[in-house]
């Protein structure tokens, strides 16, 4: 993975885990993104929590953190009821102070291998609507839209509208 290690996140990188998430809100609101992600929204306890749910991934190259994602077991909030044959994706972060170019690229596979390990058979994620340039990339990342959900509940802020995608996963023969 060009160097790049994943790793469960532990009760030890909280703190690691709001700066990420803060400092990737800093940097849509400095790209012009002002609908996503606002500084201060999650705290040490969200993460916790997600880690009792589901699961918290950090990454790291070279000894520093360079990026993170929370990975759901089942996302009712944005796609209802499902049966259990994806994986969700969510709060993917990189620190563009630490990693090289290409790897939130590397991260979504070592989600999508990680939800594969699991048995399930595809990756869901949702982004902001709005947010055109976070949807072509997912689309490019080889993600296709399957539809929207209006007014999914956010974290510390009003409900919004969301682009759902989904990528199948190419099982192993």
């Amino acid at each position: 993975m060009n160097g790049l290690r994943v790793r469960p996140a532990t009760e030890a990188d909280l703190a690691t885990l709001v700066r990420l998430r803060n400092d990737a809100a800093r940097g849509m609101l400095a790209r012009g993104i002002t609908g996503q992600w606002r500084p201060g929204e999650l705290t040490e306890d969200h993460f916790r929590q997600v880690m009792v749910h589901g699961e918290v991934w950090l990454a790291e190259a070279g000894g520093r953190i360079t990026g993170a994602w929370e990975l759901w077991w089942e996302d009712e909030a944005a796609w209802g009821p499902q049966p259990p044959v994806a994986g969700y994706v969510h709060r993917l972060m990189v620190d563009r102070g630490t990693a090289v170019p290409g790897t939130g690229r590397l991260l979504l596979g070592a989600a999508e291998r990680r939800v594969a390990a699991a048995g399930r058979t595809c990756v869901r994620l949702d982004c902001l609507a709005d947010n055109a340039q976070l949807n072509a990339y997912y689309r490019d990342s080889g993600y296709r839209i399957v539809g929207h959900k209006e007014g999914k509940p956010q974290p510390g802020g009003a409900p919004k509208t969301f682009t759902l995608l989904e990528k199948e996963l190419r099982q192993a023969v």
